[in-house]
Formats: structure tokens, C-alpha cells, sequence
């Protein structure tokens, strides 16, 4: 069976909701950004990983996700089979990864990005962070007006993908989701889905 190393409150979090959401069998693995373990399968030392029965290794949230809907196309998982809807899902896969992911950055990681150590000047770079953010939040928002799901096709991979960084943003941002009812919304709706429960439950455990 398929095997995902994952780390709690991390991205991994997507393809663990979809592997369950499917209803195959899989292993899923916790791990430690950076431990030996995850250095093992991936020399990035991230998740999420997902390792094949073959021994085929896959990395990046977007790409594990494409190939988990494509793989199980019954799941109906994948936002629609259309030229335009598959376009569509990998557009909102990379702004969730280029865009709001990358905007998090300076908030979880502020010392990357200033050369002065002061408590004043990671502060600053945090405050940009949220403001970069809630930028991208405003987009996902107006998205998300009269919409249950990220894409037309119904739930989908995408939702998943939204899902942790919903999270991020909730306990991250001055105000939360306040400002954001669509997102809210959606937020509420995948976080009383079955499986999402499940999953949450099992990371949340240790």
C-alpha cells in the first residue's frame, strides 16, 4: 500500500485528507522535518513524501495531489475532466503554493528573511507576512463567494489543499478568518467532513 510521511500542522495534511477521502488502503508515517527517517526517502528532509509499493517516491503537496486524483479517478476527486477544468485545478494548485503557502513563509520563518537579529525587525517581517497573507486571503475569499468548493466539479483535491493553510491563517492572522465569511465557510464545512475528523483526530494524537 502507498505510504505518506507526514508532520503535524504541516501541508501534509492535504494529501492525508485525500488518501482518506479515497478509501484505499495506506500507511501514513509521522515524522520530524529534517529526521533521518525523512532524509531517508526525501533528501529535502519535507513533507509531505508519498512512497509507492514499488519504492517510487513523490514530493510536493500539488504534484502527490494530481497524481492521488488521477490515480483514483472513481474518488471523482480531481474538479472535473474537462481541458478548462483540469486547468483550473492546477491554477488554484499553484497560487495555493506559490501565493498563500509562500506568503507564510515570513510569519512561520521570520529570521529568513532580515539580516538584523532584533526582536523589532523579525517583528516587522512577520507583520509584512500577515499583510501578504491577508492579500492572498481576500483573492480566496472572492473565489470562494457562492461557491461550496474551490473548484466547479464538486469536492476536490484543491479543498484539501486549502484546508491547512485555512488553518494557518485561523491561528496565525490578526482576526483570524474574521474577515474572510467564504473562507470561514469553507473552513467549516471540510472541518465537519467525516474523514477530515479522522485525520485531524489521528495527527492530533502523539
Amino acid at each position: 500500500m502507498p505510504t505518506l510521511y507526514y508532520a503535524p500542522g504541516a501541508c501534509s495534511l492535504a494529501p492525508h485528507i485525500v488518501l482518506e477521502w479515497i478509501g484505499a488502503p495506506y500507511e501514513a508515517v509521522r515524522v520530524k522535518h529534517g529526521s533521518e527517517e525523512l532524509l531517508a526517502v526525501n533528501p529535502a528532509g519535507a513533507v509531505p513524501t508519498l512512497r509507492e509499493d514499488d519504492g517510487w517516491l513523490l514530493t510536493q503537496a500539488g504534484a502527490i495531489l494530481d497524481y492521488l486524483a488521477n490515480k483514483h479517478p472513481e474518488a471523482g476527486l480531481s474538479g472535473g475532466d474537462s481541458l478548462r477544468a483540469r486547468a483550473e485545478a492546477h491554477r488554484w494548485s499553484a497560487f495555493l503554493t506559490s501565493d498563500v503557502h509562500a506568503a507564510f513563509w515570513p510569519v512561520f520563518m521570520p529570521f529568513r528573511y532580515t539580516t538584523d537579529q532584533g526582536k523589532e525587525a523579525r517583528r516587522a517581517v512577520v507583520e509584512a507576512g500577515h499583510k501578504l497573507v491577508a492579500k492572498q486571503f481576500a483573492i480566496l475569499n472572492t473565489h470562494l463567494d457562492g461557491r461550496e468548493h474551490m473548484l466547479d466539479g464538486g469536492r476536490s483535491v484543491i479543498d484539501a489543499y486549502a484546508f491547512p493553510m485555512i488553518r494557518w491563517a485561523q491561528k496565525m492572522l490578526p482576526g483570524g478568518l474574521e474577515p474572510y465569511a467564504n473562507v470561514q465557510a469553507l473552513h467549516d464545512r471540510l472541518a465537519a467532513d467525516a474523514a477530515v475528523q479522522r485525520v485531524l483526530a489521528r495527527e492530533e494524537s502523539k
